[in-house]
């Protein structure tokens, strides 16, 4: 890994064998990064530690406040749009440098901190977290700077601590917003993630789902607006969408094979449906965030 800082004290590991981002840490002072559209090829965790605002993903908007941590996956469209000036320190790191996909038993972070499609995409930073955040970012700091042996090795290391850390934590506030007796989410949207889960490859239309939970296309969606911020619509699309890049990343199959899978027949509808959602072809994604094989 090639490094290279900067005055302003970020910190950037470059893949020598293709020029692209590997690992970066970015303190920021204002909010000039992250004011417009982002679809990177590489996960970001940006941990605002003063400031509030609202952060724009996918198709929802959520409010955040201060001391919190987003997290978004590659190509997942997001903006932060700010009420209060926002200061804190970003994480990026692309899958060639650690792939969450290959190492989830690990870390447990996939379809908690990224890919949940049903929660916001950020967790309240505690003070214990806090701590542990910037003890484990100086000793990435500290490691890019003096580069010896095995500084790959320990800098995964401590982004599995860092990751392991965020995950636990937003574990827990989830649970503890189902002790709480108003916020207990009603049975059908338990029954809705259910059934997305078990047939989004093959019903991909909101009537399928209304049809299979007994209940009208309009209450259903009303329900999915009121808890998800999320058109019906939307949550299915981003299933499907988290899967192929899943697919196109963990597999060799082509992408004709994806569709087929994920039910559709037409190999161009689904690469325009690909790329409506995620703003690159296919193709192009698997070649820019990278060939992670998983071998069986």
């Amino acid at each position: 890994m090639k490094q290279n800082m900067s005055s302003q004290n970020v910190f950037t590991l470059i893949n020598p064998q293709n020029g692209n981002l590997a690992f970066k840490i970015l303190p920021f002072e204002d909010n000039s990064y992250f004011d417009h559209l982002q679809r990177n090829n590489y996960y970001s965790l940006i941990w605002v530690t003063k400031g509030k605002g609202k952060v724009k993903a996918d198709f929802a908007e959520h409010h955040f406040e201060e001391n919190s941590l987003l997290a978004f996956s590659p190509y997942q469209p997001f903006m932060l749009c700010v009420s209060e000036p926002i200061e804190g320190i970003a994480i990026h790191f692309h899958s060639d440098f650690y792939c969450i996909h290959m190492h989830q038993k690990e870390v447990s972070c996939n379809g908690v901190l990224f890919n949940n499609i049903y929660q916001p995409p950020y967790v309240q930073v505690t003070e214990q977290a806090s701590q542990t955040f910037k003890m484990v970012i100086d000793q990435m700091k500290a490691e890019i700077e003096n580069a010896e042996l095995a500084q790959y090795e320990l800098l995964i290391s401590y982004l599995k601590i860092f990751l392991i850390t965020a995950s636990r934590l937003k574990t827990e506030q989830l649970e503890e917003m189902k002790s709480v007796p108003d916020s207990k989410e009603p049975v059908i949207l338990q029954n809705l993630k259910d059934a997305i889960e078990l047939n989004f490859k093959t019903k991909h239309s909101a009537g399928n789902y209304a049809e299979l939970l007994n209940i009208s296309p309009k209450a259903l969606a009303k329900i999915s607006k009121n808890y998800f911020n999320k058109t019906l619509t939307d949550l299915i699309s981003e299933r499907i969408i988290i899967e192929a890049k899943r697919e196109l990343y963990m597999t060799n199959k082509t992408v004709k094979e994806i569709a087929y899978e994920l039910g559709y027949d037409d190999e161009h509808y689904f690469s325009r449906f690909f790329k409506t959602n995620a703003d690159v072809s296919p193709q192009i994604y698997r070649e820019t965030v990278g060939f992670g094989k998983m071998e069986a």
